[in-house]
């Protein structure tokens, strides 16, 4: 089944002259196609790539960011009929031995999309600095409730394989350009129920700095993931469907937040006249604040089990 799928890579190129021929050279024999996407940095693609008969190159007439370029290696090997693409940067940070293992659950139709797991590598794990390894841990977290992929890790990881039927119903418009480009596909991909499976695979870093310190990246990306988030939540709960999830988040939302408000104002308003709240007033405080939590945790918990989940 392998030899019988059209399997594309999708190569977003800026500025790796030193390392794009190596990761060409690297790649399995079985790839059909391999689409570089110029994205008008200063270091031109060698012109010894051009007698490789499966390099396409891609030329962007402005600079659109690893995102954009891309979704323009998608638009072309959407239109070129491919089966699966899988995505590779040109920094040659990826190891292109794992592409086999990336697009195997594709085939056997476990799942759409399947992209690698850092996390898996224990010794790198062990090695990682700690503010990095928080970072990173804090950032998975958010981005599994923002995207709903309650069971899949390291969700940022650009080396990934997808289904080009699966790519063909995605709205390109609501994927992002640049840094937030894998977890907005991800985002999308949660719309399409589309399965995801975790390959394990080992982190390798070479001696490129990256333009963003990791333990800030959370913090950058919150306002996206909460954007993300409510319009998941909003979409899933009250516009494609209507369930015992949305009645849990009708009533729990303004059950907590009015036990939570109403709370500090009446400790604010009984201190500051230095006397004892009256009983009810706590009780009544307490009992929504708890009936509130209790209901959202509900709603966590039917939304973990709801996350689409590849076949084993």
């Amino acid at each position: 089944m392998l030899e019988k799928s059209k399997i594309a890579v999708v190569i977003p190129y800026y500025n790796a002259a030193q390392h794009i021929q190596n990761v060409v050279n690297k790649l399995p024999d079985f790839i059909s196609t391999i689409y570089i996407v110029d994205d008008c940095g200063n270091e031109p693609i060698p012109n010894i790539l051009n007698e490789n008969n499966k390099v396409v190159i891609i030329k962007n007439e402005t600079n659109l960011g690893v995102g954009g370029a891309t979704k323009e290696g998608f638009k072309k090997a959407i239109a070129d009929k491919m089966d699966i693409i899988v995505k590779v940067d040109a920094d040659d940070q990826m190891d292109t031995s794992y592409i086999k293992d990336l697009v195997q659950p594709l085939i056997d139709e476990k799942s759409e999309y399947a992209k690698g797991n850092r996390f898996r590598d224990f010794k790198a794990l062990h090695s990682m600095p700690f503010t990095r390894k928080i970072g990173n841990l804090l950032l998975s977290f958010l981005v599994k409730a923002a995207t709903g992929y309650w069971n899949n890790f390291d969700p940022t990881n650009g080396f990934f394989a997808v289904e080009v039927k699966t790519l063909k119903n995605l709205n390109f418009k609501n994927i992002s350009n640049r840094y937030y480009f894998e977890t907005s596909l991800i985002a999308e991909l949660y719309f399409q129920e589309a399965r995801i499976s975790d390959v394990p695979m080992p982190a390798i870093y070479a001696d490129e700095t990256s333009n963003m310190s990791v333990w800030k990246m959370p913090f950058v990306f919150l306002p996206r993931l909460f954007k993300t988030f409510v319009k998941r939540i909003v979409k899933t709960y009250f516009v494609y469907d209507f369930n015992m999830s949305s009645v849990y988040l009708l009533l729990g939302i303004p059950l907590f937040l009015f036990g939570f408000i109403y709370g500090i104002y009446t400790w604010w308003f009984y201190s500051s006249k230095d006397i004892f709240a009256p009983t009810g007033t706590i009780m009544l405080v307490t009992l929504t604040i708890i009936l509130g939590f209790q209901l959202l945790l509900q709603a966590i918990h039917y939304d973990i089990i709801k996350a689409p989940k590849s076949a084993k």
